[in-house]
């Protein structure tokens, strides 16, 4: 049975196909538009799954939508209602868009549908599950577990924000439900929309951020904006939020509590933006581990499977991890809406049609995530040579041994190959990659390759089998979803002066043996490399580490501020050429900055919206 799933119109449209129970392709729209979370129908994305499968779309059994439109307008109007008649200018504005769109959801799909296979029943053929059974479903179906529980935490999808749900074998229950408008999603997108973030895209900043302040609002937090009980159950205080009626997150009252008014975007960043970012860091955190104890008390499980939006903040999971109530852990590494669209396939497959499932107990189905599309060597060579690129051609072994030397020397490579990941993070398919143990690679790739904020931490990825000798960690964390503390004994001492230090002003002191990756609070983002997964990528860190002895390199996504991850070799060459990446290889294809020529370098920096 042939089954694909959808998730479009809001933001971060994919498409991901399951023949038979079996993950086969997923991908993102924005990696093919170039637009950064392009909500768009997601044609490109469709074509490719169907193309990885060899199959035409007349050939699909079923196409699954990740949400249900119709409840969304339910929840829509009875928010308007209950707020009348505050809200009116964003009613007027939001009412025509549904009335013209996104109510008929299913017959805009259909005629997508139809347009591209004609005479197909798609009527019958097309099934919508909920937003966050969605979610759950692309936790839960692809871990390793045969029994686990589900907590998907975002926004909002129809209704919920929080839900709950029991996986056994091939079947899920939801359980469990927090509504609209109480979010922790919401919560701490109004947190990033305050200290001048862009919502829904720079969440990430502000967990970054956190770690450079101190949680002193994180009390009138609790005090004022969220009543959080015992058992990790919420409601948020609606005085000191717009987003129900209004068009902006929060209000006057929520300025007024907070000190200030918002901050503007690009606006130099001050202590009191770290602590504001520090403070609901600390309450996400205290919120989720009440959750996630209280369940585990409850239910008695010893699994836990993570999705949604806030699934993404690592350091949170981290806590739930270390706070050692569940025995295994799994998070879907695309939690955001895009995953959406495996969760979809996946319920539509087991949940819908009764799909058989197998879990092994050690190894999860998403092939390291690395389900998007991959080049074969002599279309790399074909598409480079058209750009006007000049590279050779090495063997795998010259290309893994040139890269580890100019990695060791220094130097910024560009990392394309094989298969594209799915999911926001570049786990060594389409990455960036640098020294870990140099001091000044952290600040190098923000300002200079990246053109982004110099506060951003940078990821690690490490060799699987040396995780104990370098972090606190023993265990596996393929899809960079869990922060962990580097080991003593890599740590650097601070002198006096150094601990005094505050804010931006700490970024600059080393901290350990690989400071490139270790964030202020000694913690990284961790990504555990194996072998199975991406053995290009597992040799050329065995190679680096040969070289000297560190099995640690720096791992950040391939593209520049407010791009998305870079999708074709075209896109990794201008992005290359358009940075100061110095080198970079594609397939076995391997480009000196040097080399190539200097009329086709870009200015690159300004040429996407920033994130």
């Amino acid at each position: 049975m042939r089954i694909l799933g959808l998730s479009a119109f809001y933001h971060d449209s994919a498409a991901a196909l399951v023949v038979d129970g079996r993950i086969v392709a997923a991908a993102q729209e924005e990696r093919f538009t170039r637009k950064k979370h392009d909500a768009r129908y997601p044609v490109h994305a469709i074509d490719y799954c169907l193309a990885e499968a060899g199959i035409a779309l007349d050939q699909i059994d079923h196409v699954v939508f990740y949400d249900k439109p119709f409840l969304k307008f339910e929840r829509l109007l009875e928010t308007y209602l209950a707020f009348a008649p505050r809200g009116f200018k964003s009613f007027r504005m939001a009412i025509p868009v549904w009335l013209k769109e996104k109510l008929f959801q299913k017959k805009l799909l259909s005629d997508e549908l139809k347009a591209a296979a004609p005479g197909f029943d798609w009527e019958s053929k097309l099934l919508f599950a909920e937003h966050h059974q969605s979610h759950a479903a692309s936790a839960f179906f692809p871990s390793p577990f045969e029994e686990a529980l589900v907590l998907t935490m975002d926004g909002v999808g129809e209704w919920a924000t929080t839900s709950v749900g029991i996986g056994r074998g091939n079947k899920l229950e939801m359980v469990r439900e927090i509504h609209f408008p109480h979010s922790l999603g919401l919560l701490y997108s109004a947190f990033t929309y305050y200290t001048g973030f862009k919502v829904n895209s720079g969440e990430y900043k502000v967990m970054g951020l956190a770690p450079y302040g101190t949680p002193r609002f994180a009390q009138t937090i609790l005090d004022h904006v969220i009543d959080l009980k015992a058992d990790g159950s919420f409601r948020l205080n609606m005085d000191y939020f717009d987003y129900c009626t209004g068009l902006t997150m929060t209000n006057a009252k929520f300025d007024a509590l907070f000190g200030a008014p918002r901050r503007e975007p690009e606006q130099r960043l001050d202590q009191r933006h770290m602590d504001l970012a520090a403070s609901v860091q600390a309450v996400l955190e205290e919120a989720v581990l009440r959750l996630t104890r209280s369940l585990q008390a409850e239910t008695g499980m010893e699994n836990l499977c993570l999705a949604g939006g806030v699934a993404l903040n690592c350091v949170a999971n981290g806590k739930i991890l270390r706070d050692g109530k569940w025995k295994r852990l799994w998070i879907q590494p695309a939690s955001g809406d895009a995953g959406g669209a495996l969760g979809a396939t996946l319920a539509g497959y087991h949940l819908f049609k009764g799909g058989a499932r197998a879990a092994n107990g050690k190894t999860d189905t998403m092939q390291g995530a690395y389900l998007g599309p991959e080049f074969a060597q002599a279309d790399i060579e074909k598409r480079l040579t058209a750009a006007g690129a000049k590279f050779e051609v090495l063997s795998e072994t010259a290309l893994v041994e040139r890269a580890a030397a100019d990695l060791a020397d220094g130097l910024a490579l560009g990392w394309f190959q094989g298969r594209m990941e799915f999911g926001p993070r570049a786990l060594g398919g389409r990455s960036i990659l640098g020294d870990a143990r140099s001091p000044a690679m952290q600040k190098t790739l923000n300002l200079r390759v990246k053109y982004r904020e110099s506060f951003r931490p940078f990821a690690p990825s490490v060799l699987r089998e040396d995780i104990t000798d370098w972090f606190e960690l023993d265990g596996d964390s393929p899809y960079m979803l869990l922060v962990a503390d580097v080991v003593e004994k890599r740590r650097r001492a601070m002198t006096a002066a150094e601990q005094a230090l505050f804010g931006i002003d700490k970024l600059n002191v080393p901290r350990s043996d690989i400071p490139a990756v270790t964030h202020v609070d000694y913690s990284a983002r961790i990504q555990t490399v194996h072998a199975d997964t991406n053995p290009r990528y597992h040799a050329l860190i065995s190679a680096f580490k040969a070289r000297t002895g560190c099995p640690v390199i720096v791992n950040t996504s391939f593209n520049v501020r407010g791009e998305p991850i870079v999708g074709s070799p075209e896109d990794a060459f201008r992005c290359f050429m358009g940075s100061e990446i110095e080198r970079l290889a594609v397939g076995n294809c391997y480009l000196a900055k040097e080399a190539q020529d200097p009329a086709l370098k870009l200015d690159y920096k300004d040429e996407f919206e920033l994130d």
